[in-house]
């Protein structure tokens, strides 16, 4: 195969070329406090961001890896901000347990709402979501303003999210809205700055439900189910 240039890749195998990937993730990165569960939902968005900084800035809530495994197991919706996150989501692995991906940015009903109340159609499709399904998954890497109204909802006990992944990206309130999840005793994926967006939320659920079949293969394997 001529690629046109002297340089020769590695590897134009895919399987390869994402495990040497991976492998170069883990010497580049050295020595980290992430434990085994959360260092797959690390490396994955390394591998999606090229950033390591990003990667070294996550933060977990305690409970984040359980709860987000159990609800993918549990068929819980994930409920994305934007159409960009919906379209890089594995879904059939969601579909394996009754799952879906959700976005209503563009419902007509949450388009009509946005331009009467004068809020960002952000705001009003969390409003809608979260009356809808309590406990998905919410992935949020774009808008702030639907990761800062779900912690208002949350605050009121109007919304009881099963995992809130939120990294949105941007300038305009995105390293604040981040802060403000921080705070939050609910299970969380997040990271501390400006940094995040659409790839690198996407690369978080991806590596939870890889997570969550692994694990329904162990227990099937073991008789748990």
């Amino acid at each position: 195969m001529d690629f046109g240039t002297e340089f020769k890749p590695l590897t134009v195998q895919p399987q390869e070329i994402e495990q040497l990937s991976f492998q170069m993730i883990t010497e580049e990165l050295g020595s980290h406090d992430f434990n085994t569960e959360q260092y797959p939902v690390v490396q994955r968005i390394i591998h999606a961001s090229a950033d390591f900084e990003l990667g070294r800035s996550l933060v977990f809530h305690k409970q984040a890896m359980e709860a987000g495994i159990q609800a993918i197991l549990a068929g819980q919706p994930v409920i994305a901000d934007v159409r960009m996150v919906e379209a890089g989501i594995a879904k059939e692995r969601l579909q394996r347990y009754g799952g879906e991906v959700r976005v209503h940015i563009s419902d007509p009903d949450v388009i009509e709402a946005a331009r009467e109340q004068g809020l960002t159609r952000a705001i009003v499709a969390t409003r809608k979501a979260c009356a809808e399904a309590p406990g998905g998954i919410y992935v949020i890497g774009n808008a702030p303003t639907a990761l800062l109204e779900l912690i208002r909802l949350i605050k009121a006990g109007e919304a009881r999210p099963g995992l809130v992944i939120g990294m949105p990206v941007g300038f305009v309130s995105a390293a604040e809205s981040k802060e403000e999840l921080r705070r939050l005793d609910v299970p969380y994926i997040t990271n501390i700055g400006r940094k995040g967006g659409s790839t690198v939320v996407v690369a978080a659920v991806n590596a939870l439900s890889l997570l969550a079949v692994r694990r329904a293969e162990t227990d099937a394997a073991h008789g748990r189910l």
